[in-house]
């Protein structure tokens, strides 16, 4: 008796030393997939961000650092579509593996049920979704600023093959080069030919032309040196004598060798002012995102009191009492117009259809503005909800992987990519598809940004439960039976 008292006042103690066994075992076959997994796919981002323009950053002479830049922010910009993929992955991973190597078995058998267990993963992912809510409120919008404005800088920047072949070149103000070939190296020129354009732009006042010259920066790249070899310059100018100014004088020069620079100061990139790019929606947080929406509304509001107050002059019904409008129509209907003469009909028919001009003149400027402004809301009014699905994504996909990896036991980047990345498709259509309807005003900007949320959860929900009965819903041998049962059914009819 004194046994089994001893026995019964240490099972809570071991059981409680044995959840925490297990939860800091759960966390660590999560943590490092997690990290991993995030690392792998944001490269995958960047290097897709890379590949696409790639055109826009080679050979424009960007420092090292801007480029850096450049791709730490865009790395920022990709956090809200690499976590919830991350999150699913690395659970699907973390589940599978432990149903592979029959521990989450073990852990069964231990009398602890599959949701019990994975209680500190559902902490870890909460702490996520509210890492990234703060994240996408805070750090984004400023990351989004940067990036954009950046982009949108060295997008304008022009090439640093300053001298193409075969092109005539207009990277200098004032002067357009053409250059026949060049060596390797990109410094020995061949066939040069350099139009230098006057003060008043009449035309190419100067022209020099040289057989081979090579081509240098001077320090700090203020300027570009050309030293030209064995030419020719021709150079306009008026006559002395201003009397006869209807003619030119053409003047020539032969050199052996002469030096030409060029101003470089036109080919640095300049940055755009940033408070520019301040209005658009990604650069706001969510307090200003509310003040914008809220503003714009009551514009809205106001402008459609002030449309009805503009249109009704022109409505005379509007205008006239009550029984004289009714007897108007009455007369009207008996032919008010007949009885009028026909020049009387003209000017009232025309007076009549200029009246209508105007107010469809007025309607369609308004109605304009109108649609503009309703645009703008539902897009702004979108960015406001994405502060929140984001971190409602990493939620919805976790309760999705950890199932899915409890139910077909399989680890490392086999079949869990497989089916993570099919589930994350699904999520990305269903939420483009329901954010551009929201915008286009075809559903509830609400709606239109929780619909793959609302989907994806009661699936989330029904593995789970699938995964705490053991179902086999992922068994391939089961499906195989089933269809074989089928088979010998119909064979037998």
């Amino acid at each position: 008796m004194k046994i089994n008292a001893q026995a019964a006042a240490l099972y809570p103690v071991v059981q409680i030393a044995l959840m925490k066994k297990i939860h800091l075992l759960l966390l660590k076959s999560f943590i490092r997939p997690f990290v991993s997994t995030l690392f792998i796919v944001m490269f995958v981002l960047l290097m897709l961000f890379l590949f696409k323009y790639i055109d826009d950053l080679i050979g424009k002479g960007f420092a090292w650092y801007t480029i850096l830049e450049l791709m730490l922010y865009n790395s920022a910009t990709n956090v809200a579509m690499a976590l919830p993929l991350s999150v699913l992955l690395s659970t699907i991973m973390t589940y599978g593996s432990l149903g592979e190597n029959y521990e989450l078995v073990a852990i069964k058998a231990a009398g602890i049920s599959l949701r019990r267990a994975m209680y500190p993963m559902i902490v870890v992912v909460t702490i996520l979704s509210i890492s990234a809510f703060f994240f996408s409120d805070y750090m984004l919008p400023v990351a989004n600023l940067k990036y954009f404005s950046l982009l949108y800088d060295a997008r304008k920047q022009k090439s640093a093959d300053l001298l193409p072949q075969m092109v005539f070149s207009n990277s200098f103000t004032g002067y357009t080069i053409r250059v026949k070939s060049k060596d390797p190296d990109g410094q020995r020129l061949y066939g040069i030919m350099i139009y230098q354009k006057s003060p008043d732009n009449n035309g190419n006042n100067t022209v020099t032309i040289a057989r081979e010259g090579t081509m240098f920066r001077t320090m700090g790249d203020k300027y570009l040196v050309l030293k030209l070899k064995d030419g020719v310059r021709y150079e306009e100018s008026a006559p002395d004598n201003a009397t006869y100014n209807f003619r030119q004088r053409l003047s020539r020069f032969r050199f052996k060798e002469t030096e030409q620079k060029f101003s470089l100061d036109g080919l640095k990139m300049n940055r755009t002012n940033e408070n520019e790019f301040r209005t658009a929606s990604q650069m706001m947080n969510l307090k200003q995102l509310r003040s914008y929406v809220d503003s714009v509304q009551h514009q809205v509001d106001g402008s459609i009191v002030q449309n009805y107050k503009l249109i009704t002059p022109y409505l005379k019904f509007f205008n006239m009492p009550a029984k004289p409008a009714v007897k108007y129509i009455q007369a009207d209907k008996a032919g008010v117009l007949k009885s009028m003469k026909l020049s009387d009909q003209v000017v009232a028919l025309s007076s009549a259809a200029s009246e209508i001009r105007s107010v469809k003149d007025i309607l369609k400027n308004r109605t304009d503005r109108y649609n503009d402004d309703t645009l703008n809301i539902r897009r702004y009014a979108s960015e406001v909800q994405k502060k929140f699905t984001l971190s409602a994504a990493c939620l919805a996909l976790f309760l999705i992987g950890a199932p899915l990896g409890a139910i077909i036991r399989k680890g490392g980047l086999g079949l869990p990519v497989v089916i993570s990345v099919i589930f994350f498709l699904i999520y990305y259509i269903i939420s483009t598809i329901g954010e551009k309807s929201a915008r286009a005003g075809s559903i509830s900007v609400v709606f239109g940004m929780w619909v793959a949320i609302i989907i994806l959860t009661p699936i989330g929900l029904f593995l789970s439960y699938k995964a705490a009965t053991d179902s086999a819903i992922f068994d391939v041998e089961l499906y195989k039976r089933f269809f074989n049962k089928l088979i010998k059914r119909k064979a037998t009819n």
